[in-house]
């Protein structure tokens, strides 16, 4: 029987009791074991996952080891020892529903035009989350929504897919994996060790429609992201707010958009009044995002001066 799919967890030090649920949910999920196969990339863990996971449950799995840190080269990694001609992601950190995989299907079949695509993801908290972190929980990869939609421009918020349950077509992939190995992506986005940089997956969604392909979200498929205690403190969540600014920036490099008129005055007025109007929560975590921001800008100069754009 041909495959269909191609599962892969990208993981580095995974919280073993977190990769333990990510397996069992994949062990009860509907779809036939014979139709898929499953690849655990272990990102240079301290301890090798393959002493520490059975993968003997499943006929088509296997460890792999890529010994260069970060999150985009294990999904490079990833993508290169796929077989089959969908691709789907799931973090070690990502709780599928039984049918998840059946969904995905479903998807692909229905809308072949569909390069890209995702679902919903709920969250799961070890502790009880501050009030106010609730205005960036979208940081933190939860989006809970009752319709479909999908669209043929890249980047788009309730069109887009990011990596926690991504799913992509090989084609997708493999022309995202030929950006990085031809130079054409100077910046490598994505976690590295402690770093908080993130986007590589919106990258590799948005390669759907550098394909004519479009991308999508789609209601039936549903996870649960389970998220540890120290991802709701200030100090990460401020963290992780200049990793996105940063990759924002970056991210739109890579598909320029077309010139707008600048910003008068009475905008950066507005927008100044509606900082006033911030608590002091939102105001460091605005103050985070923007200094990423400035420090892409930074960065993408030095790379134009050293001729590397």
């Amino acid at each position: 029987m041909t495959l269909s799919l191609s599962v892969i967890t990208c993981s580095h030090n995974p919280r073993p009791d977190y990769l333990k649920q990510v397996i069992g949910a994949l062990k009860n999920q509907s779809l036939d074991r014979a139709r898929w196969e499953y690849l655990l990339i272990d990102n240079a863990s301290g301890n090798a996952l393959d002493e520490q996971v059975d993968l003997s449950w499943h006929p088509h799995a296997r460890h792999v080891r890529e010994e260069q840190l970060g999150l985009t080269h294990a999904r490079l990694r990833g993508i290169k020892e796929a077989s089959a001609k969908i691709l789907v992601f799931v973090d070690d950190d990502n709780v599928l529903d039984a049918d998840y995989l059946d969904q995905v299907i479903e998807v692909s079949e229905q809308h072949p035009t569909i390069g890209a695509w995702g679902g919903q993801r709920r969250p799961v908290f070890e502790r009880e989350p501050p009030r106010w972190t609730r205005r960036h929980w979208s940081h933190l990869a939860i989006h809970e929504f009752e319709r479909d939609s999908w669209a043929n421009l890249p980047g788009l918020p309730n069109t887009t897919p990011n990596g926690a349950g991504l799913c992509v077509r090989k084609a997708v992939a493999d022309y995202y994996a030929d950006l990085h190995n031809s130079g054409k992506r100077d910046f490598v986005l994505d976690r590295a060790g402690s770093s908080l940089i993130s986007g590589g997956d919106v990258d590799l969604a948005s390669c759907a429609c550098d394909l004519g392909l479009g991308v999508g979200l789609f209601a039936s498929m549903k996870l649960a992201h389970l998220i540890p205690k120290e991802r709701l403190e200030e100090d990460y969540l401020l963290r992780l707010a200049e990793g996105i600014g940063y990759s924002g920036v970056i991210l739109a490099s890579f598909r320029p958009a077309p010139a707008t008129t600048p910003r008068g005055w009475s905008s950066k007025a507005a927008d100044f009044l509606r900082f006033l109007r911030k608590d002091a929560h939102e105001r460091r975590v605005y103050r985070a995002q923007k200094k990423g921001e400035r420090q892409a800008h930074r960065d993408l100069l030095t790379a134009s001066r050293n001729g590397h754009r």
